[in-house]
Protein backbone atom coordinates (compact mmCIF):
# COMPACT_ATOMS: atom_id res chain seq x y z
CA UNK A 1 0.00 0.00 0.00
CA UNK A 2 1.17 3.52 -0.87
CA UNK A 3 0.03 6.76 0.71
CA UNK A 4 1.09 10.37 0.86
CA UNK A 5 3.62 10.88 3.65
CA UNK A 6 1.33 13.32 5.47
CA UNK A 7 -1.86 11.26 5.14
CA UNK A 8 -3.54 9.66 8.14
CA UNK A 9 -5.83 7.49 6.01
CA UNK A 10 -5.47 3.73 6.13
CA UNK A 11 -6.77 1.07 3.76
CA UNK A 12 -7.17 -2.63 4.36
CA UNK A 13 -5.74 -5.00 1.77
CA UNK A 14 -6.47 -8.57 0.71
CA UNK A 15 -3.65 -11.07 0.83
CA UNK A 16 -3.98 -14.48 -0.89
CA UNK A 17 -3.33 -17.83 0.70
CA UNK A 18 0.24 -19.08 0.68
CA UNK A 19 1.47 -22.62 0.51
CA UNK A 20 1.32 -24.32 3.93
CA UNK A 21 0.16 -21.13 5.61
CA UNK A 22 -2.29 -18.27 5.41
CA UNK A 23 -1.61 -14.73 4.38
CA UNK A 24 -3.92 -12.31 6.07
CA UNK A 25 -5.67 -8.98 5.70
CA UNK A 26 -4.55 -5.88 7.41
CA UNK A 27 -3.06 -2.46 7.74
CA UNK A 28 -0.96 -0.49 10.18
CA UNK A 29 0.81 2.82 10.34
CA UNK A 30 3.53 4.43 12.36
CA UNK A 31 4.02 8.12 13.12
CA UNK A 32 7.53 9.46 12.63
CA UNK A 33 9.35 10.43 15.80
CA UNK A 34 11.69 13.36 15.98
CA UNK A 35 14.47 10.92 16.83
CA UNK A 36 14.05 8.20 14.21
CA UNK A 37 14.37 4.55 14.98
CA UNK A 38 15.60 1.97 12.47
CA UNK A 39 13.85 -0.30 9.99
CA UNK A 40 14.50 -3.90 8.87
CA UNK A 41 13.69 -6.73 6.50
CA UNK A 42 10.31 -8.54 6.72
CA UNK A 43 6.90 -8.85 5.03
CA UNK A 44 3.80 -6.60 5.80
CA UNK A 45 1.85 -4.03 7.94
CA UNK A 46 0.08 -0.62 7.95
CA UNK A 47 -0.49 1.73 10.89
CA UNK A 48 -2.94 4.63 11.34
CA UNK A 49 -2.29 7.74 13.39
CA UNK A 50 -4.04 6.28 16.43
CA UNK A 51 -3.75 2.69 17.54
CA UNK A 52 -7.37 2.87 18.66
CA UNK A 53 -8.42 3.55 15.07
CA UNK A 54 -6.34 0.77 13.57
CA UNK A 55 -7.98 -2.33 12.13
CA UNK A 56 -6.19 -5.62 12.87
CA UNK A 57 -2.71 -5.77 11.36
CA UNK A 58 -1.70 -8.31 8.73
CA UNK A 59 -0.01 -10.46 11.32
CA UNK A 60 3.40 -12.08 11.57
CA UNK A 61 4.76 -15.58 11.22
CA UNK A 62 8.18 -16.94 12.15
CA UNK A 63 8.20 -18.89 8.89
CA UNK A 64 6.58 -17.93 5.59
CA UNK A 65 6.95 -20.75 3.01
CA UNK A 66 8.00 -19.62 -0.44
CA UNK A 67 5.09 -19.19 -2.82
CA UNK A 68 4.60 -17.61 -6.21
CA UNK A 69 3.77 -13.92 -6.02
CA UNK A 70 3.61 -13.09 -9.74
CA UNK A 71 4.04 -14.91 -13.05
CA UNK A 72 3.62 -13.87 -16.67
CA UNK A 73 4.69 -14.84 -20.19
CA UNK A 74 5.39 -11.65 -22.10
CA UNK A 75 7.87 -9.82 -24.28
CA UNK A 76 10.02 -8.16 -21.64
CA UNK A 77 11.79 -9.15 -18.45
CA UNK A 78 12.72 -8.39 -14.86
CA UNK A 79 14.89 -5.64 -13.36
CA UNK A 80 15.64 -4.71 -9.79
CA UNK A 81 17.18 -2.01 -7.63
CA UNK A 82 18.74 -2.84 -4.24
CA UNK A 83 20.80 -1.40 -1.44
CA UNK A 84 21.76 -2.07 2.15
CA UNK A 85 20.69 0.47 4.78
CA UNK A 86 23.34 0.06 7.46
CA UNK A 87 27.12 -0.01 7.29
CA UNK A 88 30.32 -0.46 9.26
CA UNK A 89 31.32 2.44 11.53
CA UNK A 90 34.10 0.98 13.68
CA UNK A 91 35.98 -2.29 14.13
CA UNK A 92 35.11 -4.23 17.28
CA UNK A 93 36.74 -7.64 16.76
CA UNK A 94 40.52 -8.01 17.05
CA UNK A 95 42.08 -8.27 13.63
CA UNK A 96 39.01 -6.99 11.76
CA UNK A 97 39.70 -5.08 8.57
CA UNK A 98 39.25 -1.28 8.66
CA UNK A 99 35.75 -0.16 7.66
CA UNK A 100 37.12 1.70 4.64
CA UNK A 101 38.56 -1.57 3.30
CA UNK A 102 35.39 -3.53 4.04
CA UNK A 103 33.39 -0.98 2.05
CA UNK A 104 35.73 -1.68 -0.87
CA UNK A 105 35.07 -5.44 -0.61
CA UNK A 106 37.44 -6.81 2.01
CA UNK A 107 36.26 -9.87 3.93
CA UNK A 108 34.44 -9.24 7.18
CA UNK A 109 31.27 -10.25 9.01
CA UNK A 110 28.79 -7.77 10.48
CA UNK A 111 29.37 -9.16 13.99
CA UNK A 112 32.96 -7.83 13.83
CA UNK A 113 31.87 -4.20 13.66
CA UNK A 114 29.81 -1.48 15.24
CA UNK A 115 27.17 -0.69 12.61
CA UNK A 116 25.42 2.61 11.90
CA UNK A 117 22.72 3.80 9.50
CA UNK A 118 23.49 4.95 5.98
CA UNK A 119 21.97 8.36 5.18
CA UNK A 120 22.07 9.93 1.71
CA UNK A 121 19.16 12.38 1.70
CA UNK A 122 19.10 15.85 3.27
CA UNK A 123 15.86 15.23 5.16
CA UNK A 124 16.27 15.78 8.95
CA UNK A 125 13.20 13.61 9.60
CA UNK A 126 14.78 10.41 8.26
CA UNK A 127 17.36 8.35 10.12
CA UNK A 128 18.40 6.01 7.31
CA UNK A 129 18.12 6.43 3.56
CA UNK A 130 19.82 4.84 0.56
CA UNK A 131 19.38 5.00 -3.21
CA UNK A 132 19.69 2.64 -6.13
CA UNK A 133 19.03 2.83 -9.86
CA UNK A 134 16.11 0.95 -11.40
CA UNK A 135 16.97 0.36 -15.07
CA UNK A 136 13.57 -0.02 -16.73
CA UNK A 137 14.27 0.03 -20.51
CA UNK A 138 13.10 3.03 -22.47
CA UNK A 139 9.71 2.38 -24.02
CA UNK A 140 8.83 -0.41 -21.57
CA UNK A 141 5.66 -0.65 -19.49
CA UNK A 142 5.92 -1.90 -15.91
CA UNK A 143 3.46 -4.79 -15.48
CA UNK A 144 4.19 -5.48 -11.79
CA UNK A 145 6.50 -4.12 -9.09
CA UNK A 146 7.09 -5.13 -5.49
CA UNK A 147 9.26 -3.64 -2.77
CA UNK A 148 10.90 -5.89 -0.16
CA UNK A 149 12.63 -4.67 2.98
CA UNK A 150 13.95 -6.20 6.20
CA UNK A 151 16.70 -6.58 8.75
CA UNK A 152 17.70 -7.39 12.32
CA UNK A 153 15.84 -5.66 15.18
CA UNK A 154 18.21 -6.71 17.97
CA UNK A 155 21.83 -5.60 18.01
CA UNK A 156 23.22 -2.99 20.42
CA UNK A 157 19.60 -1.86 20.73
CA UNK A 158 16.19 -3.50 20.37
CA UNK A 159 13.79 -2.07 17.78
CA UNK A 160 9.99 -2.46 18.13
CA UNK A 161 8.46 -4.86 15.59
CA UNK A 162 5.43 -2.58 15.23
CA UNK A 163 7.55 -0.51 12.81
CA UNK A 164 8.41 -3.42 10.51
CA UNK A 165 5.66 -2.77 7.98
CA UNK A 166 6.33 0.82 7.07
CA UNK A 167 8.97 2.56 4.93
CA UNK A 168 9.29 5.80 2.99
CA UNK A 169 9.91 5.66 -0.77
CA UNK A 170 10.77 8.44 -3.20
CA UNK A 171 10.65 7.94 -6.96
CA UNK A 172 13.31 9.64 -9.13
CA UNK A 173 12.99 13.37 -8.51
CA UNK A 174 9.96 12.89 -6.23
CA UNK A 175 9.05 13.32 -2.58
CA UNK A 176 8.73 10.57 -0.02
CA UNK A 177 5.55 8.51 0.08
CA UNK A 178 4.64 6.11 2.84
CA UNK A 179 4.57 2.46 1.77
CA UNK A 180 2.82 -0.03 4.04
CA UNK A 181 3.29 -3.78 3.85
CA UNK A 182 0.27 -5.62 2.45
CA UNK A 183 0.95 -9.23 3.40
CA UNK A 184 2.00 -11.33 6.37
CA UNK A 185 5.34 -10.29 7.88
CA UNK A 186 8.01 -12.91 8.31
CA UNK A 187 9.44 -12.30 11.79
CA UNK A 188 11.69 -14.80 13.57
CA UNK A 189 13.59 -14.49 16.85
CA UNK A 190 16.37 -17.03 17.01
CA UNK A 191 20.00 -17.46 18.09
CA UNK A 192 20.48 -13.85 19.15
CA UNK A 193 18.81 -12.24 16.14
CA UNK A 194 15.36 -10.72 15.69
CA UNK A 195 14.92 -10.87 11.92
CA UNK A 196 12.05 -9.89 9.65
CA UNK A 197 11.04 -9.24 6.04
CA UNK A 198 8.10 -7.17 4.78
CA UNK A 199 6.84 -6.29 1.30
CA UNK A 200 4.29 -4.27 -0.62
CA UNK A 201 2.87 -4.01 -4.13
CA UNK A 202 4.17 -0.70 -5.54
CA UNK A 203 3.15 -1.16 -9.18
CA UNK A 204 1.33 2.20 -9.60
CA UNK A 205 4.23 4.10 -8.04
CA UNK A 206 6.86 2.42 -10.23
CA UNK A 207 4.77 2.85 -13.40
CA UNK A 208 4.65 6.57 -12.67
CA UNK A 209 8.23 6.97 -11.44
CA UNK A 210 9.93 4.77 -14.03
CA UNK A 211 13.66 4.43 -14.49
CA UNK A 212 16.15 6.30 -12.33
CA UNK A 213 17.36 6.61 -8.76
CA UNK A 214 14.88 5.35 -6.14
CA UNK A 215 15.30 6.24 -2.47
CA UNK A 216 14.07 4.12 0.44
CA UNK A 217 14.19 5.45 4.02
CA UNK A 218 13.15 4.55 7.57
CA UNK A 219 13.84 0.80 7.45
CA UNK A 220 13.32 -0.66 10.90
CA UNK A 221 16.75 -2.05 11.77
CA UNK A 222 18.87 -1.89 14.89
CA UNK A 223 22.30 -0.30 14.98
CA UNK A 224 25.25 -1.04 17.25
CA UNK A 225 27.32 -4.15 17.85
CA UNK A 226 26.60 -7.73 18.88
CA UNK A 227 28.11 -11.12 18.01
CA UNK A 228 25.22 -11.70 15.57
CA UNK A 229 25.59 -8.25 14.03
CA UNK A 230 23.35 -5.70 12.35
CA UNK A 231 22.01 -6.08 8.82
CA UNK A 232 19.21 -4.70 6.67
CA UNK A 233 18.29 -3.48 3.22
CA UNK A 234 15.70 -3.29 0.47
CA UNK A 235 15.07 -4.60 -3.04
CA UNK A 236 12.62 -3.28 -5.63
CA UNK A 237 11.71 -5.91 -8.26
CA UNK A 238 9.91 -4.79 -11.44
CA UNK A 239 8.50 -6.88 -14.30
CA UNK A 240 8.13 -5.01 -17.59
CA UNK A 241 6.76 -5.47 -21.10
CA UNK A 242 8.63 -4.34 -24.21
CA UNK A 243 7.57 -5.36 -27.74
CA UNK A 244 11.15 -5.55 -29.04
CA UNK A 245 12.39 -7.99 -26.40
CA UNK A 246 12.17 -11.83 -26.53
CA UNK A 247 9.17 -13.72 -25.23
CA UNK A 248 10.02 -14.71 -21.66
CA UNK A 249 8.44 -16.37 -18.68
CA UNK A 250 8.98 -14.34 -15.53
CA UNK A 251 8.23 -15.56 -12.04
CA UNK A 252 8.52 -13.85 -8.66
CA UNK A 253 8.51 -15.92 -5.46
CA UNK A 254 8.84 -14.80 -1.87
CA UNK A 255 8.72 -16.09 1.68
CA UNK A 256 10.78 -15.98 4.85
CA UNK A 257 12.77 -19.12 5.50
CA UNK A 258 15.80 -19.85 7.63
CA UNK A 259 18.52 -22.10 6.28
CA UNK A 260 19.90 -23.56 9.50
CA UNK A 261 23.57 -23.62 10.36
CA UNK A 262 25.27 -26.60 8.79
CA UNK A 263 22.05 -27.80 7.20
CA UNK A 264 23.82 -29.07 4.10
CA UNK A 265 22.03 -29.69 0.83
CA UNK A 266 19.92 -32.56 2.17
CA UNK A 267 18.55 -30.36 4.93
CA UNK A 268 18.44 -27.11 2.97
CA UNK A 269 15.48 -25.26 1.54
CA UNK A 270 14.17 -26.08 -1.94
CA UNK A 271 11.94 -23.90 -4.11
CA UNK A 272 10.42 -25.65 -7.16
CA UNK A 273 9.31 -23.58 -10.15
CA UNK A 274 7.17 -25.42 -12.69
CA UNK A 275 5.56 -24.76 -16.06
CA UNK A 276 8.61 -23.10 -17.58
CA UNK A 277 8.56 -24.65 -21.04
CA UNK A 278 12.09 -23.39 -21.70
CA UNK A 279 13.52 -24.92 -24.92
CA UNK A 280 17.03 -26.36 -25.10
CA UNK A 281 19.65 -23.64 -25.27
CA UNK A 282 17.47 -21.09 -23.50
CA UNK A 283 18.89 -18.11 -21.71
CA UNK A 284 17.78 -17.07 -18.25
CA UNK A 285 18.64 -15.45 -14.96
CA UNK A 286 17.71 -15.89 -11.31
CA UNK A 287 17.75 -13.28 -8.56
CA UNK A 288 18.02 -13.88 -4.84
CA UNK A 289 17.56 -11.75 -1.71
CA UNK A 290 19.08 -13.18 1.48
CA UNK A 291 19.97 -11.92 4.95
CA UNK A 292 22.89 -12.42 7.34
CA UNK A 293 25.20 -14.15 4.90
CA UNK A 294 28.84 -13.36 5.76
CA UNK A 295 31.69 -12.90 3.33
CA UNK A 296 34.34 -15.49 3.96
CA UNK A 297 32.11 -17.80 6.04
CA UNK A 298 31.88 -20.86 3.80
CA UNK A 299 29.24 -23.53 3.29
CA UNK A 300 26.30 -21.65 1.79
CA UNK A 301 25.43 -22.62 -1.77
CA UNK A 302 22.72 -22.63 -4.42
CA UNK A 303 22.18 -25.62 -6.69
CA UNK A 304 19.71 -25.58 -9.59
CA UNK A 305 18.40 -28.86 -11.01
CA UNK A 306 16.28 -29.06 -14.17
CA UNK A 307 13.80 -31.87 -14.89
CA UNK A 308 16.06 -32.72 -17.84
CA UNK A 309 18.58 -33.90 -15.27
CA UNK A 310 20.92 -30.97 -15.73
CA UNK A 311 22.31 -29.88 -12.34
CA UNK A 312 24.55 -26.87 -11.76
CA UNK A 313 26.08 -25.10 -8.78
CA UNK A 314 25.36 -21.41 -9.16
CA UNK A 315 28.33 -19.07 -8.79
CA UNK A 316 30.20 -16.24 -10.49
CA UNK A 317 33.29 -14.09 -10.03
CA UNK A 318 31.90 -12.29 -6.99
CA UNK A 319 29.89 -15.16 -5.49
CA UNK A 320 31.90 -18.41 -5.08
CA UNK A 321 29.95 -21.67 -5.21
CA UNK A 322 30.53 -22.26 -1.47
CA UNK A 323 29.96 -18.64 -0.38
CA UNK A 324 27.03 -17.50 -2.51
CA UNK A 325 25.43 -15.38 0.24
CA UNK A 326 28.49 -13.21 0.81
CA UNK A 327 26.98 -9.73 1.26
CA UNK A 328 27.10 -8.64 -2.38
CA UNK A 329 24.71 -6.73 -4.65
CA UNK A 330 25.72 -7.86 -8.13
CA UNK A 331 24.41 -9.06 -11.49
CA UNK A 332 26.37 -11.78 -13.30
CA UNK A 333 29.31 -11.05 -11.00
CA UNK A 334 29.54 -7.29 -11.46
CA UNK A 335 27.90 -4.07 -10.39
CA UNK A 336 25.03 -3.44 -12.78
CA UNK A 337 23.50 -0.17 -11.52
CA UNK A 338 24.38 2.91 -9.52
CA UNK A 339 23.91 2.84 -5.73
CA UNK A 340 24.37 5.46 -3.03
CA UNK A 341 26.30 4.40 -1.02
CA UNK A 342 27.87 1.69 -3.16
CA UNK A 343 29.59 -0.63 -0.70
CA UNK A 344 31.03 -3.84 -2.10
CA UNK A 345 30.71 -5.79 1.17
CA UNK A 346 27.19 -5.06 2.43
CA UNK A 347 27.72 -6.89 5.73
CA UNK A 348 24.75 -9.23 5.88
CA UNK A 349 22.62 -8.13 2.93
CA UNK A 350 22.62 -10.01 -0.41
CA UNK A 351 20.70 -9.12 -3.57
CA UNK A 352 22.34 -10.94 -6.47
CA UNK A 353 21.34 -11.96 -9.99
CA UNK A 354 22.94 -15.08 -11.51
CA UNK A 355 23.20 -16.50 -15.02
CA UNK A 356 20.72 -19.38 -15.21
CA UNK A 357 21.57 -20.37 -18.80
CA UNK A 358 23.82 -23.37 -17.89
CA UNK A 359 20.89 -25.02 -16.10
CA UNK A 360 18.68 -24.50 -19.18
CA UNK A 361 21.05 -25.96 -21.78
CA UNK A 362 18.92 -29.11 -22.11
CA UNK A 363 15.63 -27.26 -21.76
CA UNK A 364 13.45 -27.26 -18.65
CA UNK A 365 9.81 -27.65 -17.71
CA UNK A 366 10.71 -27.20 -14.04
CA UNK A 367 13.64 -26.10 -11.90
CA UNK A 368 14.52 -26.93 -8.28
CA UNK A 369 16.47 -24.25 -6.42
CA UNK A 370 18.18 -25.82 -3.40
CA UNK A 371 19.82 -23.60 -0.79
CA UNK A 372 22.36 -24.86 1.75
CA UNK A 373 23.38 -22.83 4.80
CA UNK A 374 26.73 -21.54 6.01
CA UNK A 375 27.79 -22.61 9.50
CA UNK A 376 25.98 -19.64 11.07
CA UNK A 377 22.88 -19.97 8.90
CA UNK A 378 21.04 -17.27 6.97
CA UNK A 379 17.54 -16.15 5.94
CA UNK A 380 15.97 -16.32 2.46
CA UNK A 381 13.43 -13.74 1.34
CA UNK A 382 13.01 -13.45 -2.45
CA UNK A 383 13.61 -15.52 -5.59
CA UNK A 384 12.85 -14.24 -9.09
CA UNK A 385 13.41 -16.12 -12.34
CA UNK A 386 13.42 -15.09 -15.99
CA UNK A 387 13.68 -17.70 -18.78
CA UNK A 388 13.12 -17.80 -22.52
CA UNK A 389 9.68 -19.13 -23.46
CA UNK A 390 8.61 -21.17 -26.47
CA UNK A 391 7.23 -19.13 -29.33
Amino acid sequence: MISDRSSDKVHSCFVPLIENGDRVMGSSRRILGALGLLSCLALSANVPASAAEAPPGPGEAPRVPFTQRYQAVQHGGLVRASNSSIACRRQEAPGAEPCTEVAKGAAGANGDFEMFYSEVDKDPDTYNSTRAELKVPQGARVSYARLYWGGNLRVGEQKPPEDNGRVLVAEPGGAYKEVLADTVVGHRTDAGSDAYQASADVTPLVRKGGAGMWTVAQLNIAMGHSPVGAWGGWTLVAAYEHPQEPLRRISLWDGFEQVAAGAGEAGGQTVRIEGLGAPAGSRGKAGLVAYDGDRGTLGDSLTVTADSGRRVSVSDGENPFNDVSNSTITEFGRSAFVRQPEHQNNLGYDADVFDLSPALSGGARSLNFTFAGENQGQFLGVLFVQTDARR
